[in-house]
């Protein structure tokens, strides 16, 4: 977190032109912490960290509070319980109106797919910064809501990988050899071998729809079954199916019309909700059987009902239903063409001990930590960055922090500039982290890398990347200016070998100062005697001056003073009212040194 007071405070000679104070609280993801806190000789405490740490202090006093809001494993529970620092509280079965009144005083919430988080659970979010989805599917949460509320959203995307897979030949066995009414008929008193004749996987071509992690995990268990596979996934190319042992087709409709099996593994959205209609199941290969281990709504159950009764489709087996659980009237559920179980697809043992510590340890990598992964709704920012990124995050977050001391006259366009080539490929990333720091005091205390973009579109304020080919002496340097008012402010920092942040330069100021703690600005003209007035200033109120950085450009000069503690607004009085001091401007960049 950061918590900071800007003051500009320009008299003596020149007028006093303005005085403003402006408390910054910026609450979001990722920082420099990554295994270093212990080892810098600077606070490394997220500028743009989760919030609710206990070492961060600020926004959230005591315990990180956690809500359990649906069954989690007990090794998830235990894990989330012995963690240093939080509270848990375990709520189940709580209605949208209940959860409503009671997320507000959680900072993070645990849930699995029995949990709706609706606009309405969203509307008045209060501490609440992360939801953690225990599981892969998040069509349970509004995620438009979270973005706007400035809540992450995280999921656990590898954990039930292999349990799903391996449910999804479950049912495609199942269903090619009748399995279930062949035990019920065995079990009801009859001996009907010649009824229940089924067809074998192998030779046949499996069609899969979404070639993600669960759909690759069954595509290496068809090829061991000797099956053909085919996919069509509009975001795998050639190169990259499998080396090759997969061929892929352009169109949902290719797929279906030259599959034995069609299996489903893509997510549910927009896009995808009702996939495979009829005018799809039209086309398909005579004896066509569907399975289904993803989400319900991919496919359109009446259609699909339709096309069973019709002998266009042999059969189905589904895990998921568009409504779960399906109503009694459902016009699969009496079709004995279909194989159905109640969304059993991570119900393992190994699947349910994964989800719940990895869903727990993503909680609380967030909100300890600061460190983001599986993120839902985090457009342009990587699910895992390395450390160098998340210092080149801190380094933005600082270099903003400072920069919104200069923002009096609004923002109307704001430019980050990258030097060499190491950062390119995190530059989104960067100008979320910049960003949020910059317009955090102007706009609202939930402003966080989660909701800048939507609050950069509703300000109409433009963005820009530009890239330049040289570092200029440090290994990853960044430029970050804004333009408002008619005038253009800038600020350059960069990474040293050791990957500690350094402002470099105030608007064409050159310097080289660690950016931390309290900084305290100070335009003046150029004469003798400034530096000792500011030293003999704080020096009478015991204000100790940690380290100093001065520039000089023409007739004037530029001082950054690191304090080791924020001075009394007699000090900044004091300063402004000198006829060589120009302005005085303050920022806190809270944390102290470990």
């Amino acid at each position: 977190m950061l918590v900071g007071i800007v003051s500009v405070q320009c008299r003596g000679h020149r007028g006093t032109r303005r005085i403003s104070h402006a408390r910054v609280i910026l609450r979001g993801v990722g920082s420099s912490v990554l295994g270093r806190r212990s080892q810098r000789p600077y606070d490394t405490r997220p500028l743009c960290s989760a919030v609710g740490s206990p070492e961060a202090g600020g926004y959230v006093a005591g315990m990180i509070r956690i809500l359990v809001a649906d069954k989690l494993a007990d090794d998830g529970l235990a894990r989330l319980r012995s963690a240093a620092g939080v509270s848990v509280d375990v709520r189940t079965g709580l209605s949208p109106g209940e959860l409503a009144e009671l997320v507000a005083d959680y900072d993070g919430m645990l849930i699995r797919s029995g949990v709706k988080v609706t606009a309405e659970v969203l509307a008045k979010p209060g501490r609440l910064r992360v939801v953690a989805r225990a599981g892969v599917g998040v069509d349970n949460v509004d995620l438009a809501a979270a973005t706007r509320a400035g809540v992450l959203v995280i999921n656990t995307p590898d954990a039930n990988t292999l349990s799903t897979a391996e449910q999804t030949f479950a049912l495609m066995l199942a269903l090619a050899r009748h399995t279930p009414a062949a035990c019920a008929d065995l079990k009801s008193g009859r001996w009907n071998r010649a009824q229940f004749e089924g067809t074998q996987l192998a030779g046949k071509t499996l069609g899969i729809l979404g070639l993600g992690r669960v759909g690759r995990a069954v595509a290496t268990r068809a090829l061991a079954f000797e099956m053909n596979v085919l996919a069509h996934d509009p975001f795998v190319s050639d190169a990259t199916a499998m080396g090759g042992r997969i061929r892929l087709l352009p169109t949902v409709e290719e797929l279906i019309a030259a599959a034995d099996f069609l299996t489903i593994h893509a997510v549910m959205s927009d896009a995808t909700r009702g996939l495979i209609g009829a005018a799809q199941l039209a086309a398909a290969r005579p004896g066509l059987r569907i399975i289904n281990c993803a989400r319900g709504g991919i496919v359109d159950e009446r259609a699909l009902a339709d096309a069973i009764r019709a002998g266009r489709v042999a059969g189905a087996a589904l895990d998921v239903f568009e409504q779960e659980p399906p109503p009694a009237d459902s016009p699969l559920l009496g079709l004995p063409q279909v194989v159905c179980t109640p969304h059993l697809g991570a119900s393992t043992i190994e699947a349910q001990q994964a989800v719940s510590i990895e869903a727990v340890d993503a909680l609380l990598d967030f909100l300890l930590r600061g460190q983001v992964r599986g993120a839902c709704n985090l457009v342009g920012l990587p699910s895992r960055m390395s450390e160098r990124d998340l210092a080149a995050a801190d380094l933005v977050s600082r270099l903003g922090a400072v920069l919104s001391a200069f923002c009096d006259r609004g923002v109307s366009n704001v430019t980050l500039t990258t030097y060499g080539t190491a950062l390119e490929t995190v530059a989104p990333a960067l100008q979320r982290f910049a960003l949020a720091s910059l317009l955090g005091p102007f706009v609202s205390d939930r402003l966080n890398v989660v909701n800048v973009d939507s609050v950069v579109r509703q300000r109409g304020i433009s963005i820009q990347h530009l890239s330049e080919p040289e570092s200029r002496g440090t290994t990853d340097r960044v430029r970050l200016a804004v333009d408002g008012g008619g005038v253009r402010h800038q600020i350059e920092g960069g990474l040293d070998g050791d990957g500690l942040p350094r402002l470099l330069a105030i608007d064409g100021y050159p310097m080289n100062i660690v950016p931390e703690g309290t900084l305290l600005l100070i335009f003046n003209d150029d004469r003798p005697g400034v530096i000792g007035l500011v030293g003999t200033t704080l020096g009478n109120l015991e204000i100790n001056i940690a380290d100093m950085a001065l520039s000089r450009h023409a007739n004037r000069a530029l001082m950054v003073l690191k304090l080791d503690a924020p001075p009394p607004d007699q000090a900044l009085a004091a300063l402004s009212g000198s006829d060589s001091i120009l302005s005085v401007r303050l920022v806190n960049l809270t944390g102290v040194t470990p």
